[in-house]
């Protein structure tokens, strides 16, 4: 089956036909617009429908009406067409041809675990890096919003032909490690009986206190007889190590793995982030004053700080900020490892450094286009119609563990992608758990199961469900309807890679299997009366069946077959 969309082929045979009534002079010569072409949002107009001609007028010195026919007469037969119409003031409408949707379904099954596939990153090399908090702590809900929205992103963009890498920056330097180490240090003595003051800006909750408690009874008082700045390095270490091991384990529960985990240290260690300072001091995009330094650009309306004064910052190690990091990261990204293209998903904190990462990135010589910032926002969590309130510093939030115990994995994922990512949204916890239409993850899997019913259903009355039948005889509008939205996956993966929007899936589950659910009610698939019949109806919604497990297994969702 043909990976190109069935979009792009209408525009082709539409250029075809501009081209051919310039070539025998119905038309006058003149340059060729891109072809656009839309889905017809209104029925009665097609399928697919182009406003090309529209925008011809001036150039063709005719209405766009009488380009748009002279079109029509010399666009070439296409086996995906029935009929094409003008329509209006010259849009060029085209109906897909029944028989021929009829033929997909065979071809939907032929593809299997390849269906929805295509070929548009040609195998380019894409890093998408997500997640990333600071290991100071278990993953939040926030944070898991971020998990779902770079983990489907990946899965479509490797759906859509690149060769995608995922990674979880580990930011394992900084005041914020001090601090946490700091935290588990002093609770590290509390355990052992000595009395000690908490950091003042040192990390409170449970899971600190639990740290602390399981450090003294493992190692004893040997870090009592040590130096305290090297039993906090140790001790805070230890703990940042425990951290990363338990958010890895809760995102691989909630059905999230990374091919790397690349630490923020490592920048730092291998002199990286020195060579970059050197190349943007030695290209005239370094200002040094009040004893920091700074990097400055025309793209930015104020410098930002590289390097912290040690007046304020005496620790060395502490003195370069994020935006130093980041600067290296974006070296070793596209240049020491060769990414084609590197994406980010952060917080809507983090949106005032966007425009300081991109124009660090043009200053260091490289394209800032290769970089995609996604910004995403917050998650309010509700149960009951109240606000669950979190605070990872006070230790009063609540935590991907505890939501994956309370909820489970696949309403999380795909609830957490039913808004745009720069859309604040509210994660209800008792719509999460409840099992009715009104659940969209619920509604979703239950015409998978549904399918896998009627499937088991054919099967004990000892119909050959592989027996693919005449697919020809599916001519119900019902049929077709379902056919039309399953082919629609490939243009979903296209739009969502494209945008980098992975929010379209779950909109798109759930319009599938609304018209699974309307295929059902409108057509008896096993009827003993109507054994051919059956047999192509059976045909379909397997293919149904695989395209919504297709859809499902983008978004990281279970595709039971009992529910």
């Amino acid at each position: 089956m043909t990976t190109q969309l069935i979009r792009d082929q209408v525009a082709d045979i539409i250029a075809a036909g501009l081209r051919a009534a310039q070539a025998e002079g119905a038309l006058p010569e003149f340059e060729l617009p891109p072809i656009v072409v839309e889905r017809s949002r209104q029925s009665g107009h097609g399928d697919y429908a182009s406003p090309t001609c529209l925008q011809l007028a001036r150039q063709a010195r005719m209405a766009p009406r009488d380009i748009a026919l002279r079109v029509v007469e010399r666009m070439a037969p296409a086996p995906f067409v029935g009929q094409v119409d003008v329509a209006g003031p010259g849009y060029i409408n085209v109906t897909l041809s029944p028989a021929w949707l009829a033929s997909l379904v065979l071809k939907i099954l032929a593809a299997g675990a390849r269906w929805g596939y295509l070929d548009l990153g040609a195998g380019q090399r894409v890093q998408v890096e997500y997640v990333s908090a600071n290991p100071t702590g278990p993953i939040t809900v926030a944070s898991t919003r971020n998990a779902a929205i770079g983990d489907v992103l990946a899965n479509v963009l490797e759906a859509a032909g690149y060769e995608v890498e995922r990674e979880y920056y580990v930011n394992d330097a900084g005041s914020q490690i001090r601090h946490f180490g700091e935290s588990v240090y002093a609770l590290y003595l509390q355990a052992l009986g000595e009395n000690v003051p908490f950091p003042e800006d040192g990390y409170h909750g449970q899971y600190v206190a639990d740290l602390g408690q399981e450090l003294a009874q493992e190692f004893g008082d040997c870090y009592l007889r040590v130096d305290r700045r090297e039993a906090i390095q140790a001790l805070g270490g230890e703990g940042i190590d425990r951290m990363i091991a338990w958010i890895r384990e809760d995102l691989l529960a909630l059905g999230v793995s990374f091919d790397t985990w690349f630490h923020e240290q490592s920048l730092r260690q291998s002199g990286l982030f020195d060579r970059c300072l050197r190349r943007l001091r030695e290209d005239g995009y370094i200002v040094e004053r009040d004893g920091a330094v700074w990097f400055t650009s025309p793209e930015l309306e104020s410098d930002a700080v590289l390097v912290r004064s040690p007046a304020i910052i005496p620790e060395l190690s502490e003195r370069p900020t994020y935006l130093a990091s980041d600067v290296a990261y974006v070296w070793n990204k596209l240049v020491e490892r060769g990414f084609d293209r590197a994406i980010y998903i952060w917080g809507a904190d983090h949106h005032g450094d966007v425009p300081r990462v991109k124009a660090a990135t043009r200053a260091l010589g490289l394209d800032p286009e290769r970089i995609v910032l996604i910004i995403y926002q917050m998650v309010n969590l509700k149960r009951g119609g109240e606000d669950v309130r979190m605070s990872k510093r006070a230790g009063e939030f609540v935590t991907l563990r505890e939501l994956l115990d309370e909820v489970g994995p696949d309403p999380i994922r795909f609830l957490l992608l039913t808004r745009t990512a720069d859309s604040t949204m509210d994660f209800d916890l008792d719509l999460a758990v409840e099992q009715s239409d009104k659940n969209p993850v619920y509604y979703v899997q239950y015409a998978h199961a549904r399918i896998s019913s009627i499937l088991r259903f054919a099967q004990e009355r000892a119909w050959d469900v592989a027996d693919p039948g005449d697919t020809s005889l599916l001519t119900h509008e019902s049929e077709l309807a379902l056919i039309r939205k399953m082919l629609e996956l490939q243009a979903v993966v296209a739009l969502a890679a494209a945008q980098l929007a992975p929010h379209y899936l779950t909109f798109y589950a759930k319009e599938l299997a609304a018209v699974f659910h309307s295929f059902y009610r409108d057509c008896r698939v096993v009827d003993e009366d109507q054994p051919e019949l059956t047999r192509a109806r059976l045909t379909l919604v397997r293919a149904a069946r695989l395209t919504l497990a297709q859809a499902l297994g983008l978004l990281g969702v279970s595709a039971p077959e009992r529910m």
